[in-house]
Protein backbone atom coordinates (compact mmCIF):
# COMPACT_ATOMS: atom_id res chain seq x y z
CA UNK A 1 0.00 0.00 0.00
CA UNK A 2 2.98 2.08 -0.89
CA UNK A 3 3.03 4.83 -3.61
CA UNK A 4 5.23 4.18 -6.83
CA UNK A 5 8.20 5.62 -5.45
CA UNK A 6 7.79 3.97 -2.04
CA UNK A 7 6.61 6.95 -0.04
CA UNK A 8 3.45 6.82 2.50
CA UNK A 9 0.42 8.45 0.88
CA UNK A 10 -0.63 11.15 2.84
CA UNK A 11 -4.47 11.14 4.40
CA UNK A 12 -5.94 13.48 6.33
CA UNK A 13 -6.89 12.60 10.29
CA UNK A 14 -10.02 12.11 9.81
CA UNK A 15 -9.41 9.50 7.01
CA UNK A 16 -6.90 7.74 9.53
CA UNK A 17 -9.56 7.55 11.86
CA UNK A 18 -12.40 5.91 9.55
CA UNK A 19 -9.23 3.95 8.78
CA UNK A 20 -8.90 2.87 12.10
CA UNK A 21 -12.36 2.15 13.19
CA UNK A 22 -12.27 -0.94 10.68
CA UNK A 23 -9.33 -2.08 11.60
CA UNK A 24 -10.02 -2.29 14.93
CA UNK A 25 -13.21 -3.44 14.30
CA UNK A 26 -11.54 -6.56 12.32
CA UNK A 27 -9.36 -7.15 15.04
CA UNK A 28 -12.04 -7.11 17.75
CA UNK A 29 -13.36 -9.93 15.79
CA UNK A 30 -10.31 -12.02 16.15
CA UNK A 31 -9.16 -11.14 19.31
CA UNK A 32 -12.59 -11.73 20.87
CA UNK A 33 -12.99 -15.40 19.58
CA UNK A 34 -10.20 -16.25 21.55
CA UNK A 35 -11.67 -15.72 24.63
CA UNK A 36 -15.31 -16.06 24.02
CA UNK A 37 -15.73 -19.59 23.48
CA UNK A 38 -14.16 -21.00 26.46
CA UNK A 39 -16.97 -19.96 29.28
CA UNK A 40 -19.82 -21.37 26.81
CA UNK A 41 -18.60 -24.80 26.03
CA UNK A 42 -19.54 -26.96 28.74
CA UNK A 43 -22.75 -25.56 27.31
CA UNK A 44 -22.23 -26.10 23.44
CA UNK A 45 -20.83 -29.28 24.34
CA UNK A 46 -24.21 -30.30 26.42
CA UNK A 47 -26.47 -29.67 23.48
CA UNK A 48 -24.21 -30.95 20.29
CA UNK A 49 -22.82 -33.53 22.12
CA UNK A 50 -19.24 -35.06 21.46
CA UNK A 51 -17.51 -34.71 24.89
CA UNK A 52 -14.43 -36.41 23.30
CA UNK A 53 -13.78 -33.41 20.94
CA UNK A 54 -13.96 -30.57 23.25
CA UNK A 55 -10.72 -29.33 23.29
CA UNK A 56 -10.70 -29.19 19.19
CA UNK A 57 -12.95 -26.21 19.01
CA UNK A 58 -10.46 -24.53 20.24
CA UNK A 59 -7.41 -26.30 19.16
CA UNK A 60 -9.02 -25.69 14.94
CA UNK A 61 -8.93 -21.74 15.74
CA UNK A 62 -5.46 -21.33 17.54
CA UNK A 63 -4.15 -24.05 14.54
CA UNK A 64 -5.69 -22.10 11.56
CA UNK A 65 -4.99 -18.66 12.96
CA UNK A 66 -1.37 -19.27 13.82
CA UNK A 67 -0.12 -20.77 10.95
CA UNK A 68 -1.85 -18.50 8.78
CA UNK A 69 -0.43 -15.66 9.80
CA UNK A 70 2.85 -15.23 7.94
CA UNK A 71 1.13 -16.58 4.93
CA UNK A 72 -1.20 -13.39 5.54
CA UNK A 73 1.80 -10.67 5.74
CA UNK A 74 3.85 -12.43 2.38
CA UNK A 75 0.89 -12.36 0.09
CA UNK A 76 -0.07 -8.45 1.69
CA UNK A 77 3.24 -7.77 0.53
CA UNK A 78 2.81 -9.32 -3.08
CA UNK A 79 -1.33 -8.50 -3.82
CA UNK A 80 -1.64 -5.20 -1.68
CA UNK A 81 -3.18 -5.13 1.77
CA UNK A 82 -6.72 -4.10 0.75
CA UNK A 83 -7.95 -7.48 -1.08
CA UNK A 84 -6.07 -9.86 1.05
CA UNK A 85 -7.88 -7.79 4.40
CA UNK A 86 -11.48 -7.82 2.73
CA UNK A 87 -10.68 -11.61 2.14
CA UNK A 88 -9.80 -12.17 5.82
CA UNK A 89 -13.03 -10.13 6.91
CA UNK A 90 -14.61 -12.45 5.10
CA UNK A 91 -13.55 -15.77 5.55
CA UNK A 92 -14.33 -15.04 9.28
CA UNK A 93 -17.91 -13.83 8.46
CA UNK A 94 -18.23 -17.29 6.70
CA UNK A 95 -17.03 -19.18 9.16
CA UNK A 96 -19.13 -17.07 11.70
CA UNK A 97 -22.27 -18.00 10.50
CA UNK A 98 -21.64 -21.14 9.18
CA UNK A 99 -20.74 -21.83 13.31
CA UNK A 100 -23.73 -20.58 14.49
CA UNK A 101 -25.39 -23.13 12.46
CA UNK A 102 -23.81 -26.04 13.37
CA UNK A 103 -25.66 -29.64 14.04
CA UNK A 104 -22.72 -31.37 15.48
CA UNK A 105 -19.24 -30.90 17.43
CA UNK A 106 -17.83 -31.63 13.44
CA UNK A 107 -19.53 -28.64 12.14
CA UNK A 108 -18.58 -26.81 14.81
CA UNK A 109 -15.05 -27.81 14.95
CA UNK A 110 -14.53 -27.00 10.56
CA UNK A 111 -16.45 -23.44 11.04
CA UNK A 112 -14.08 -22.80 13.80
CA UNK A 113 -11.45 -23.72 11.19
CA UNK A 114 -12.49 -21.08 8.93
CA UNK A 115 -12.97 -18.71 11.47
CA UNK A 116 -9.37 -19.07 12.41
CA UNK A 117 -8.13 -18.61 8.43
CA UNK A 118 -9.77 -15.43 8.81
CA UNK A 119 -8.35 -14.18 11.88
CA UNK A 120 -4.61 -14.88 10.98
CA UNK A 121 -5.05 -11.94 8.70
CA UNK A 122 -7.31 -9.64 10.57
CA UNK A 123 -4.36 -9.73 13.63
CA UNK A 124 -1.38 -8.97 11.67
CA UNK A 125 -2.51 -6.46 8.92
CA UNK A 126 -3.90 -4.25 11.10
CA UNK A 127 -0.75 -3.46 11.96
CA UNK A 128 0.57 -3.40 8.80
CA UNK A 129 -1.98 -1.36 7.35
CA UNK A 130 -1.87 1.62 9.59
CA UNK A 131 2.01 1.19 9.43
CA UNK A 132 1.42 2.28 5.65
CA UNK A 133 -0.34 5.29 6.12
CA UNK A 134 1.59 6.21 9.59
CA UNK A 135 5.16 7.20 10.32
CA UNK A 136 7.16 4.96 13.37
CA UNK A 137 7.20 7.87 15.08
CA UNK A 138 3.41 8.74 14.61
CA UNK A 139 2.33 5.17 15.19
CA UNK A 140 2.84 4.76 18.63
CA UNK A 141 -0.16 6.82 19.72
CA UNK A 142 -2.68 5.07 17.05
CA UNK A 143 -0.95 1.17 17.48
CA UNK A 144 -2.10 1.86 21.40
CA UNK A 145 -5.71 2.13 20.39
CA UNK A 146 -5.11 -1.53 18.99
CA UNK A 147 -3.73 -2.70 22.58
CA UNK A 148 -6.88 -1.00 24.06
CA UNK A 149 -9.00 -3.47 21.78
CA UNK A 150 -6.94 -6.81 23.20
CA UNK A 151 -7.54 -5.51 26.69
CA UNK A 152 -11.31 -5.26 25.96
CA UNK A 153 -11.64 -8.54 24.08
CA UNK A 154 -10.01 -10.01 27.29
CA UNK A 155 -12.78 -8.74 29.36
CA UNK A 156 -15.62 -8.46 27.37
CA UNK A 157 -14.88 -12.42 25.57
CA UNK A 158 -16.20 -14.46 28.97
CA UNK A 159 -18.03 -11.79 29.85
CA UNK A 160 -20.34 -11.69 26.73
CA UNK A 161 -19.55 -15.46 26.40
CA UNK A 162 -21.06 -16.72 29.55
CA UNK A 163 -24.08 -14.57 28.82
CA UNK A 164 -24.83 -16.33 25.84
CA UNK A 165 -24.08 -19.52 27.53
CA UNK A 166 -27.01 -18.80 29.79
CA UNK A 167 -29.24 -17.61 27.04
CA UNK A 168 -28.68 -18.87 23.36
CA UNK A 169 -24.90 -19.89 22.72
CA UNK A 170 -25.80 -19.41 18.72
CA UNK A 171 -25.14 -15.94 19.34
CA UNK A 172 -21.44 -16.22 20.30
CA UNK A 173 -20.85 -16.39 16.13
CA UNK A 174 -23.88 -14.60 14.94
CA UNK A 175 -22.30 -11.25 17.24
CA UNK A 176 -19.63 -11.49 14.32
CA UNK A 177 -21.91 -10.91 11.91
CA UNK A 178 -22.93 -7.21 11.75
CA UNK A 179 -19.52 -6.56 12.91
CA UNK A 180 -17.83 -8.03 10.16
CA UNK A 181 -19.82 -6.50 7.80
CA UNK A 182 -19.01 -2.85 9.44
CA UNK A 183 -15.87 -3.69 8.78
CA UNK A 184 -16.31 -4.64 5.33
CA UNK A 185 -18.31 -1.83 4.44
CA UNK A 186 -15.52 0.59 6.24
CA UNK A 187 -12.41 -0.85 4.89
CA UNK A 188 -13.26 -1.55 1.35
CA UNK A 189 -14.43 2.45 0.98
CA UNK A 190 -11.42 4.11 2.80
CA UNK A 191 -8.61 1.69 2.05
CA UNK A 192 -9.51 2.52 -1.57
CA UNK A 193 -7.78 5.88 -0.79
CA UNK A 194 -4.22 4.17 -0.49
CA UNK A 195 -2.44 2.66 -3.79
CA UNK A 196 -0.96 0.01 -3.96
CA UNK A 197 1.79 -0.97 -6.41
CA UNK A 198 2.08 -4.10 -7.87
CA UNK A 199 5.15 -5.98 -7.88
CA UNK A 200 6.45 -8.98 -10.07
CA UNK A 201 6.29 -12.18 -7.56
CA UNK A 202 7.13 -15.63 -7.29
CA UNK A 203 5.06 -17.15 -4.53
CA UNK A 204 7.03 -19.55 -2.46
CA UNK A 205 4.08 -22.50 -1.85
CA UNK A 206 6.78 -24.84 -0.85
CA UNK A 207 7.74 -22.91 2.21
CA UNK A 208 4.09 -21.65 2.70
CA UNK A 209 3.02 -25.51 2.96
CA UNK A 210 6.51 -26.48 5.25
CA UNK A 211 4.82 -23.52 7.81
CA UNK A 212 1.65 -24.67 8.10
CA UNK A 213 2.97 -27.99 8.39
CA UNK A 214 5.36 -27.43 10.89
CA UNK A 215 3.23 -25.31 13.03
CA UNK A 216 0.13 -27.38 12.88
CA UNK A 217 2.33 -30.24 13.74
CA UNK A 218 3.88 -28.96 17.07
CA UNK A 219 0.48 -26.86 18.42
CA UNK A 220 -1.27 -30.83 17.75
CA UNK A 221 1.53 -32.03 20.09
CA UNK A 222 1.34 -29.02 22.24
CA UNK A 223 -2.88 -29.95 22.52
CA UNK A 224 -2.70 -33.13 22.59
CA UNK A 225 0.08 -33.90 25.16
CA UNK A 226 -1.28 -34.78 28.32
CA UNK A 227 -4.99 -34.96 27.23
CA UNK A 228 -5.75 -37.33 24.25
CA UNK A 229 -1.92 -38.87 24.83
CA UNK A 230 0.27 -39.32 27.36
CA UNK A 231 3.04 -36.77 26.68
CA UNK A 232 5.60 -39.78 26.46
CA UNK A 233 4.00 -41.49 24.21
CA UNK A 234 4.71 -42.43 20.10
CA UNK A 235 1.95 -40.02 18.64
CA UNK A 236 3.46 -37.11 20.94
CA UNK A 237 7.40 -37.55 20.45
CA UNK A 238 6.57 -38.38 16.41
CA UNK A 239 4.54 -34.94 16.39
CA UNK A 240 7.92 -32.67 17.99
CA UNK A 241 9.79 -34.56 15.50
CA UNK A 242 8.01 -34.34 12.89
CA UNK A 243 7.58 -30.86 13.50
CA UNK A 244 11.59 -30.36 14.34
CA UNK A 245 12.37 -31.51 10.83
CA UNK A 246 9.37 -29.61 8.99
CA UNK A 247 10.73 -26.53 10.62
CA UNK A 248 14.31 -27.26 9.37
CA UNK A 249 13.20 -28.07 5.96
CA UNK A 250 11.46 -24.71 5.96
CA UNK A 251 14.43 -22.31 7.29
CA UNK A 252 16.39 -24.56 4.14
CA UNK A 253 13.70 -23.63 1.57
CA UNK A 254 13.39 -19.81 2.60
CA UNK A 255 17.00 -19.37 2.51
CA UNK A 256 16.80 -20.87 -1.01
CA UNK A 257 14.32 -18.47 -2.61
CA UNK A 258 13.80 -15.52 -4.31
CA UNK A 259 10.24 -14.69 -2.67
CA UNK A 260 10.63 -15.90 0.83
CA UNK A 261 7.42 -16.38 3.28
CA UNK A 262 9.35 -15.11 6.24
CA UNK A 263 12.74 -13.40 5.00
CA UNK A 264 15.42 -14.83 7.14
CA UNK A 265 17.47 -11.48 6.74
CA UNK A 266 15.16 -9.78 8.67
CA UNK A 267 16.76 -11.36 11.54
CA UNK A 268 20.22 -10.16 11.16
CA UNK A 269 19.48 -7.14 12.51
CA UNK A 270 19.23 -6.97 16.30
CA UNK A 271 16.75 -4.88 16.86
CA UNK A 272 14.14 -7.16 14.98
CA UNK A 273 15.37 -10.32 16.37
CA UNK A 274 15.01 -9.40 19.58
CA UNK A 275 11.81 -7.65 19.51
CA UNK A 276 10.18 -10.98 18.29
CA UNK A 277 12.24 -13.43 21.12
CA UNK A 278 10.60 -11.00 23.94
CA UNK A 279 6.62 -11.36 21.81
CA UNK A 280 7.32 -14.89 22.05
CA UNK A 281 8.42 -14.78 25.63
CA UNK A 282 5.87 -12.31 26.67
CA UNK A 283 3.06 -14.20 24.67
CA UNK A 284 3.61 -17.48 26.13
CA UNK A 285 3.49 -15.44 29.85
CA UNK A 286 0.18 -13.73 28.77
CA UNK A 287 -1.93 -16.28 26.88
CA UNK A 288 -0.65 -18.92 29.59
CA UNK A 289 -1.36 -17.34 32.60
CA UNK A 290 -4.24 -15.12 33.06
CA UNK A 291 -6.52 -17.39 31.25
CA UNK A 292 -7.06 -19.40 34.28
CA UNK A 293 -7.68 -15.80 36.57
CA UNK A 294 -11.36 -16.01 35.49
CA UNK A 295 -11.12 -19.69 36.84
CA UNK A 296 -10.05 -18.76 40.10
CA UNK A 297 -13.09 -16.19 40.30
CA UNK A 298 -15.45 -18.53 39.18
CA UNK A 299 -13.97 -22.06 41.32
CA UNK A 300 -13.25 -20.28 44.19
CA UNK A 301 -15.04 -17.39 44.69
CA UNK A 302 -18.07 -18.42 43.60
CA UNK A 303 -18.68 -16.09 40.61
CA UNK A 304 -20.94 -17.18 37.37
CA UNK A 305 -19.24 -16.97 34.17
CA UNK A 306 -20.67 -13.34 33.89
CA UNK A 307 -19.60 -12.07 36.72
CA UNK A 308 -16.69 -13.67 35.96
CA UNK A 309 -15.84 -11.44 32.74
CA UNK A 310 -17.15 -7.93 34.75
CA UNK A 311 -14.62 -9.29 37.83
CA UNK A 312 -11.85 -8.84 34.84
CA UNK A 313 -12.38 -5.24 33.90
CA UNK A 314 -9.67 -4.06 36.70
CA UNK A 315 -7.54 -5.56 34.35
CA UNK A 316 -8.86 -4.69 31.17
CA UNK A 317 -8.59 -0.87 32.40
CA UNK A 318 -4.90 -1.56 33.09
CA UNK A 319 -4.19 -2.55 29.47
CA UNK A 320 -6.32 0.10 28.09
CA UNK A 321 -5.30 2.97 29.82
CA UNK A 322 -1.61 2.29 29.49
CA UNK A 323 -1.72 1.16 26.17
CA UNK A 324 -2.93 4.79 24.95
CA UNK A 325 -1.04 6.57 27.04
CA UNK A 326 2.16 4.48 26.49
CA UNK A 327 1.24 4.54 22.47
CA UNK A 328 0.61 8.77 22.65
CA UNK A 329 4.24 8.82 25.02
CA UNK A 330 6.63 7.24 22.46
CA UNK A 331 5.29 9.48 19.67
CA UNK A 332 6.27 12.42 21.57
CA UNK A 333 9.68 10.77 22.88
CA UNK A 334 10.53 9.43 19.88
CA UNK A 335 12.21 6.05 20.99
CA UNK A 336 10.45 2.78 22.61
CA UNK A 337 13.06 0.70 24.12
CA UNK A 338 11.89 1.20 28.00
CA UNK A 339 9.09 1.49 27.37
CA UNK A 340 8.87 -2.74 27.09
CA UNK A 341 11.75 -3.06 29.97
CA UNK A 342 9.92 -1.17 32.49
CA UNK A 343 6.58 -3.46 31.06
CA UNK A 344 8.12 -6.56 31.44
CA UNK A 345 9.84 -6.05 35.23
CA UNK A 346 5.73 -4.92 36.12
CA UNK A 347 4.61 -8.27 34.57
CA UNK A 348 7.31 -10.36 36.63
CA UNK A 349 5.88 -8.36 39.80
CA UNK A 350 2.19 -9.07 39.03
CA UNK A 351 2.85 -12.47 37.77
CA UNK A 352 5.05 -13.06 41.81
CA UNK A 353 2.21 -10.96 43.35
CA UNK A 354 -0.61 -13.90 42.15
CA UNK A 355 1.17 -16.24 43.98
CA UNK A 356 0.50 -14.54 47.11
CA UNK A 357 -3.73 -15.66 46.77
CA UNK A 358 -5.22 -17.67 48.88
CA UNK A 359 -9.05 -19.14 49.11
CA UNK A 360 -10.14 -17.01 51.62
CA UNK A 361 -7.79 -13.75 49.65
CA UNK A 362 -10.42 -10.67 49.16
CA UNK A 363 -11.07 -9.59 45.91
CA UNK A 364 -9.79 -6.53 45.77
CA UNK A 365 -6.46 -8.06 46.28
CA UNK A 366 -6.88 -10.23 43.10
CA UNK A 367 -8.17 -6.62 41.70
CA UNK A 368 -4.65 -4.62 42.41
CA UNK A 369 -2.94 -7.60 40.89
CA UNK A 370 -4.67 -8.01 37.46
CA UNK A 371 -3.96 -3.97 37.29
CA UNK A 372 -0.35 -4.50 37.92
CA UNK A 373 -0.46 -7.48 35.36
CA UNK A 374 -3.06 -4.89 32.68
CA UNK A 375 0.01 -1.92 33.24
CA UNK A 376 2.47 -4.44 31.94
CA UNK A 377 1.20 -6.13 28.96
CA UNK A 378 0.07 -2.46 27.87
CA UNK A 379 3.36 -1.09 28.33
CA UNK A 380 4.99 -4.24 26.19
CA UNK A 381 3.03 -5.53 23.87
CA UNK A 382 1.78 -2.68 20.81
CA UNK A 383 5.72 -1.34 21.87
CA UNK A 384 7.61 -4.35 20.46
CA UNK A 385 5.54 -4.78 17.17
CA UNK A 386 6.62 -0.65 16.90
CA UNK A 387 10.11 -2.16 17.35
CA UNK A 388 9.94 -4.95 14.82
CA UNK A 389 8.55 -2.54 12.17
CA UNK A 390 10.61 0.22 12.69
CA UNK A 391 13.67 -2.37 11.97
CA UNK A 392 12.34 -3.44 8.21
CA UNK A 393 12.03 -1.42 4.92
CA UNK A 394 9.03 -0.61 3.52
CA UNK A 395 9.42 -2.84 1.02
CA UNK A 396 9.07 -5.88 4.02
CA UNK A 397 6.87 -4.16 6.34
CA UNK A 398 3.59 -6.51 5.88
CA UNK A 399 6.55 -9.78 6.36
CA UNK A 400 7.78 -8.09 9.37
CA UNK A 401 4.70 -7.24 11.26
CA UNK A 402 3.07 -10.75 10.41
CA UNK A 403 6.17 -12.34 12.05
CA UNK A 404 5.58 -10.25 15.29
CA UNK A 405 2.24 -11.25 15.34
CA UNK A 406 3.22 -15.13 14.76
CA UNK A 407 5.52 -15.34 17.13
CA UNK A 408 3.44 -13.62 19.90
CA UNK A 409 0.70 -16.47 19.17
CA UNK A 410 3.10 -19.28 18.85
CA UNK A 411 4.53 -18.28 22.54
CA UNK A 412 0.68 -17.93 23.53
CA UNK A 413 -0.18 -21.38 22.28
CA UNK A 414 3.33 -22.58 23.89
CA UNK A 415 2.22 -21.04 27.08
CA UNK A 416 -1.52 -22.44 27.00
CA UNK A 417 0.32 -26.31 26.75
CA UNK A 418 2.77 -25.86 28.97
CA UNK A 419 0.99 -23.58 31.89
CA UNK A 420 -1.49 -25.94 31.59
CA UNK A 421 0.05 -28.70 31.94
CA UNK A 422 1.87 -27.40 35.34
CA UNK A 423 -1.60 -26.50 36.22
CA UNK A 424 -2.70 -29.88 35.58
CA UNK A 425 0.24 -31.78 37.30
CA UNK A 426 -0.29 -29.31 40.66
CA UNK A 427 -3.84 -29.95 40.61
CA UNK A 428 -3.57 -33.70 40.43
CA UNK A 429 -0.71 -33.93 43.20
CA UNK A 430 -2.96 -31.58 45.82
CA UNK A 431 -6.35 -33.53 45.30
CA UNK A 432 -3.86 -36.96 45.73
CA UNK A 433 -2.94 -35.13 49.39
CA UNK A 434 -6.50 -33.71 50.19
CA UNK A 435 -9.16 -36.07 49.10
CA UNK A 436 -8.78 -38.68 51.30
CA UNK A 437 -8.89 -36.50 54.34
CA UNK A 438 -12.00 -34.51 52.93
CA UNK A 439 -13.84 -38.15 52.21
CA UNK A 440 -12.92 -39.58 55.88
CA UNK A 441 -15.44 -36.12 56.80
CA UNK A 442 -18.34 -36.70 54.68
CA UNK A 443 -20.75 -38.47 56.54
CA UNK A 444 -21.19 -42.64 55.96
CA UNK A 445 -23.82 -42.05 53.40
CA UNK A 446 -21.81 -40.42 51.08
CA UNK A 447 -18.76 -41.25 51.17
CA UNK A 448 -19.06 -44.35 48.88
CA UNK A 449 -20.45 -42.04 46.25
CA UNK A 450 -16.72 -40.35 46.35
CA UNK A 451 -14.47 -43.29 47.54
CA UNK A 452 -13.40 -43.68 43.89
CA UNK A 453 -12.14 -40.01 43.38
CA UNK A 454 -8.69 -38.86 43.35
CA UNK A 455 -8.46 -36.62 39.85
CA UNK A 456 -11.46 -36.37 37.90
CA UNK A 457 -12.42 -32.58 38.92
CA UNK A 458 -12.48 -30.83 35.87
CA UNK A 459 -11.59 -27.11 36.46
CA UNK A 460 -13.37 -26.19 33.32
CA UNK A 461 -16.97 -26.97 34.72
CA UNK A 462 -16.61 -24.67 37.96
CA UNK A 463 -20.45 -25.10 38.46
CA UNK A 464 -19.92 -29.02 39.43
CA UNK A 465 -17.06 -28.12 41.71
CA UNK A 466 -19.08 -25.35 43.44
CA UNK A 467 -22.75 -27.64 44.18
CA UNK A 468 -19.64 -30.49 45.62
CA UNK A 469 -19.96 -31.27 49.50
CA UNK A 470 -18.07 -28.88 51.73
CA UNK A 471 -15.36 -30.77 52.63
CA UNK A 472 -14.83 -32.32 48.99
CA UNK A 473 -15.16 -28.45 47.57
CA UNK A 474 -12.93 -26.85 50.05
CA UNK A 475 -10.29 -29.54 48.93
CA UNK A 476 -10.94 -29.06 44.99
CA UNK A 477 -10.16 -25.01 45.79
CA UNK A 478 -7.05 -25.44 48.00
CA UNK A 479 -5.67 -27.54 45.42
CA UNK A 480 -6.59 -25.22 42.57
CA UNK A 481 -5.25 -22.21 44.60
CA UNK A 482 -2.08 -24.08 45.63
CA UNK A 483 -1.57 -25.53 41.81
CA UNK A 484 -2.31 -21.37 40.34
CA UNK A 485 0.85 -20.67 42.70
CA UNK A 486 2.84 -22.77 40.70
CA UNK A 487 1.55 -21.38 37.42
CA UNK A 488 2.35 -17.84 38.24
CA UNK A 489 5.42 -18.56 39.81
CA UNK A 490 6.68 -20.26 36.31
CA UNK A 491 5.31 -17.44 34.06
CA UNK A 492 6.77 -14.74 36.79
CA UNK A 493 10.21 -16.75 35.91
CA UNK A 494 9.78 -16.76 32.20
CA UNK A 495 8.89 -13.24 31.87
CA UNK A 496 12.41 -12.57 33.84
CA UNK A 497 13.45 -13.54 30.23
CA UNK A 498 11.56 -10.89 28.56
CA UNK A 499 13.31 -8.00 30.90
CA UNK A 500 16.66 -9.48 29.87
CA UNK A 501 16.36 -9.82 26.03
CA UNK A 502 14.59 -5.89 25.99
CA UNK A 503 17.12 -4.70 27.97
CA UNK A 504 19.54 -6.05 25.17
CA UNK A 505 17.46 -3.89 22.25
CA UNK A 506 18.66 -1.42 20.84
CA UNK A 507 17.22 2.08 22.11
CA UNK A 508 17.12 3.40 18.46
CA UNK A 509 15.23 6.70 17.39
CA UNK A 510 11.68 6.13 15.23
CA UNK A 511 11.94 7.30 11.91
CA UNK A 512 9.42 10.22 11.14
CA UNK A 513 8.70 13.12 12.99
CA UNK A 514 5.49 15.52 12.02
CA UNK A 515 1.91 13.66 10.96
CA UNK A 516 2.18 11.27 8.22
CA UNK A 517 2.10 12.58 4.65
CA UNK A 518 4.43 15.81 5.39
CA UNK A 519 7.05 16.42 3.41
CA UNK A 520 9.18 16.42 6.32
CA UNK A 521 8.20 13.08 7.59
CA UNK A 522 8.46 11.46 4.09
CA UNK A 523 12.58 12.80 4.26
CA UNK A 524 13.03 11.32 7.44
CA UNK A 525 11.49 8.00 6.59
CA UNK A 526 13.59 7.59 4.28
CA UNK A 527 16.68 8.69 5.78
CA UNK A 528 15.46 5.97 8.21
CA UNK A 529 14.89 3.41 5.92
CA UNK A 530 18.66 3.87 4.47
CA UNK A 531 19.61 3.96 8.25
CA UNK A 532 18.13 0.15 8.42
CA UNK A 533 19.58 -0.73 5.60
CA UNK A 534 23.35 0.16 6.69
CA UNK A 535 22.08 -1.58 10.01
CA UNK A 536 21.49 -4.63 8.01
CA UNK A 537 24.09 -4.71 6.08
CA UNK A 538 26.49 -4.23 9.32
CA UNK A 539 24.64 -7.44 10.78
CA UNK A 540 25.53 -9.37 7.41
CA UNK A 541 28.88 -8.20 7.91
CA UNK A 542 29.29 -9.19 11.30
Amino acid sequence: MTTADGARPALTHRQILLLMSGLMTGMLLAALDQTIVGTALPTIVGELGGINHYSWVVTAYLLASTASTPLYGKMADLFGRRPVFLFSIGAFLVGSLAAGFSQDMTQLIITRGVQGLGAGGLMTLAFTIISDVVSPRERGRYQGLFGAVFGLSSVAGPLVGGYFAEHDWRWIFFLNVPLAVVALIVCYHVMRLVPFQRRQHAIDWLGAGLLVAGVSTLLLALSWGGNEYAWGSGVIIGLFVAGAVLGVLFLVQEARVAEPILPLKLFRRATFALANSAGFILGLVMFGSIIFIPLYLQIVKGASPTNSGLLMLPMMAGVIVTSVLSGRAISRIGRYKWFPVVGAIVLVAGMLLFTQLQVDSPLWNAFVYMVIIGVGLGLCMQSLILAAQNAVEMRDLGAGTSAATFFRSLGGSFGVAILGAVLTAGLSGGLADRLPGAIAQLPPDQRAQFAGATKEFSVNEPSRILALPEPIRAAVQESFVGALHTVFLVAGLIAFLAVAVTLAMPNQELRGGPPAGSGEGLARDRKGDAATEMEANAQTMI
